[in-house]
């Protein structure tokens, strides 16, 4: 046995104090670990919380209130999953104080999606915005990242500059969120202040990634990382299927519309996943590392997509056990608008990775779009939800069978020109 084989298992027995100087952004089988497997876990708790909400208020008809409260709840949660995410791709050292500060940000994750109710309550009952206790998880979560910032800026001179400036932006942002919070402070002033806040929260990575020199953050892990996540929400888009489908069967038995409600919500997880894995982002993040912000900041949209898709599905299994009347054409417009959206995020996303156009991958888009406008059209004509579901659920299969037939060929050429 040689010396380094007979070296690695102990190295994986302790977990003792390591030196925070950060990961070589080139190490080979860079993979994520268990614990931020673990860590994604808080997640499902969050997504699901904001697509059940957001379920209800349109069973409910409140479409704006609903949609606004849902979007504030996903940037938020999406956000704090990338700060714990592009830290720990480029400093996890996996002792006992980083594991430490990773339960206690999993428990601001916690508190965070335990809030999510109240806010959406709140802001649909109209009488202020109750997102306190939402605050106060991330308040939590912001206290264990500063923590190890400052490690970082102790433990690793080369990038002490950036890990203070991200320390710093953290710290002002969280600040900003408690007054905008607890303070009492005219709506006017709420209104204005609050994008102030995001905008400060966004411009911080930006700022150090693309003029500080950045972290070393490892690309294929990061773009693993994120495709990690996707799977986790499509995930919950399962269980809402499940969820609601039971509780559907509950009140009418089995019928044709409820399995089509299964079929829909199984299709169109497998063909948004299919979708998304198209395009490898790991070899092209290592070989254009300025490309990361834009990429990372659009999945806020995948994810609040996906996340919707499950919502919308929960909202036609409304539709049919008779508890809304929100009516077909709302509930196909509940699942479809998210999918489109979804579609829309992926295509840019694409284009932007790889820096160029594809007339072939506009007319696959095109085709997702023709299928959902159909199954719109259909439901204010006065067809079944079932028909419906069944032409959303199709969309996402015009890209698979033309990037598989055609569009690899397509993708292959553009990833040659992009990686040389």
């Amino acid at each position: 046995m040689t010396e380094q084989a007979e070296r690695a298992p102990r190295e994986r027995l302790g977990h003792g104090l390591a030196r925070m100087s950060g990961r070589d952004p080139a190490e080979l089988h860079r993979a994520s670990t268990p614990l931020e497997l673990l860590f994604d876990l808080a997640f499902v708790v969050a997504f699901g919380q904001a697509a059940d909400q957001l379920a209800h208020l349109l069973g409910e008809g409140h479409v704006a209130v609903g949609l606004g409260a849902f979007a504030f709840a996903m940037v938020a949660a999406c956000w704090a999953w990338i700060n714990f995410s592009w830290f720990a791709s480029a400093y996890d050292t996996d002792d006992w104080f980083y594991r430490t500060t990773t339960m206690v940000q999993m428990i601001g994750v916690i508190v965070f999606a335990l809030g999510i109710p109240a806010f959406f309550a709140s802001v649909d009952g109209g009488h202020g915005v109750n997102n306190g206790v939402m605050v106060a998880g991330y308040v939590v979560m912001r206290v264990a990242l500063v923590v190890q910032w400052c490690r970082v800026a102790v433990q690793d001179p080369v990038h002490r500059t950036a890990a203070l400036t991200y320390a710093g932006f953290v710290s002002v942002a969280q600040v900003g969120w408690v007054l905008v919070a607890f303070a009492d402070l005219p709506l006017g002033v709420v209104i204005i202040a609050a994008p102030v806040v995001f905008v400060i929260e966004l411009a911080g990575p930006a700022v150090i990634e693309t003029r500080l020199g950045g972290t070393p953050w490892h690309p294929h892990h990061i773009a693993e990382r994120y495709g990690l996540l996707t799977i986790i929400a499509l995930g919950e888009v399962l269980f809402g299927t499940v969820a609601s489908v039971t509780a559907l069967v509950g009140e009418q038995g089995w019928s044709m519309e409820a399995v089509i409600v299964v079929v829909a919500g199984i299709g169109l997880v497998f063909g948004l996943w299919w979708t998304y894995f198209i395009l490898p982002a790991g070899p092209i993040l290592s070989r254009h590392r300025r490309r990361a912000v834009v990429w990372g900041y659009s999945h806020v949209f995948i994810y609040a997509a996906i996340a919707a898709t499950g919502a919308g599905l929960h909202v036609s299994a409304f539709v049919i056990e008779g508890t809304t009347d929100i009516g077909t054409l709302g509930a196909t417009l509940a699942v479809a608008i998210p999918v489109l959206v979804f579609s829309i995020a992926l295509f840019l996303l694409y284009t932007y990775l790889v820096h160029q156009g594809d007339p072939f991958h506009v007319l696959l888009f095109a085709g997702t779009v023709l299928l959902l406008v159909a199954a719109v059209v259909v439901a204010a004509a006065g067809g079944s939800i079932g028909t419906c579901l069944i032409l959303v659920t199709l969309s996402p299969a015009v890209v698979v069978v033309g990037f598989e037939t055609v569009g690899h060929r397509h993708e292959a050429v553009a990833l040659a020109r992009t990686l040389r």
